[in-house]
């Protein structure tokens, strides 16, 4: 199993930022190895829609389906994956500290079709691509 924690603070309103990150349309913008992020529920937002990504990670393209289990504006928000070569959750939490917004995000993984991949270097590439993806929204909400 792995587990990454990873902080963020971005000088925008918490509530923009929840916005944007909760929109999966914004994923590419944002999220390195992201080609498109699609929804396709009919729900638009909030628990139990589904949105589609396709990327690349580590040389291969994956496509993965996924459902937010977690919806509190301006708070939290989660999801999980249906289909794909992990088996994950991830959250975010939302909180306004000293002007800024500061992001949590908590990811767990397990490797399901990936098997010619090694655990610890998966854990490894996942946690630098995770910071550098903070980093990147923090360019994108701060800069514009």
């Amino acid at each position: 199993m792995i587990h990454i924690v990873s902080t963020a603070h971005i000088y925008q309103p918490i509530k923009k930022v929840f916005d944007f990150i909760s929109n999966p349309e914004n994923d590419f913008q944002w999220q390195y190895g992201t080609l498109s992020s699609t929804r396709i529920s009919e729900s638009l937002a909030g628990l139990g829609a589904c949105f589609q990504s396709i990327g690349n990670f580590m040389g291969h393209r994956i496509k993965s389906t996924f459902e937010v289990t977690e919806y509190d504006p301006n708070k939290k928000y989660g999801f999980k994956t249906l289909t794909g070569p992990l088996q994950s959750y991830t959250s975010y939490t939302f909180d306004i500290t000293k002007g800024y917004t500061q992001i949590t995000l908590l990811t767990d993984a397990n490797v399901i079709n990936l098997l010619e991949f090694n655990e610890n270097i998966l854990e490894k590439k996942l946690k630098k691509q995770l910071k550098e993806n903070l980093a990147m929204l923090k360019s994108v909400l701060e800069v514009g």
